[in-house]
């Protein structure tokens, strides 16, 4: 399983319901504007939480596939879990123009990628707690060794 799932769990949280995201998107479960058969989220949708659960999985897997995709280095789960996290945030669009992905293709160990996580975390947004909080616990996975 992915290891970014349980920074997604904890950040994105969990809605039974459709509702706005910040991203003007309506999201539903745990963070997924998409079904699994690709159909958007739209207003008044409602599901249980074992949909949800599968939803996760299944949204995590096609995010998982964009970023193995996407780097051109080898890089460990850790890494993998860190950046299908972020990814699954900011969106594989953006996080195919980022710079980030820019560093961990030339350099995956680079220390740098720290700070460069900590950049998107828009400041002086209602959001910059969280999104600290968050790019925080992805620097942590993906600097985190595998035993």
């Amino acid at each position: 399983m992915n290891k970014g799932i349980p920074i997604i769990r904890q950040f994105e949280g969990c809605k039974l319901r459709a509702y706005l995201c910040p991203a003007n998107k309506w999201t539903i479960g745990w963070g997924s504007c998409f079904y699994e058969n690709g159909s958007a989220v739209k207003q008044g949708d409602v599901i249980t939480q074992e949909r949800a659960d599968r939803l996760l999985l299944s949204t995590v897997a096609q995010f998982e596939f964009g970023v193995v995709n996407s780097v051109k280095s080898s890089i460990n789960e850790n890494q993998l879990g860190a950046l299908t996290s972020f990814a699954f945030n900011i969106g594989l669009r953006r996080f195919r123009g980022s710079t980030l992905l820019s560093m961990v293709n030339k350099n995956p160990n680079d220390p740098l990628i720290r700070r460069e996580l900590l950049k998107w975390i828009n400041r002086g947004s209602a959001f910059e707690k969280g999104l600290t909080r968050r790019r925080t616990a992805e620097s942590d996975l993906y600097f985190t060794s595998i035993q």
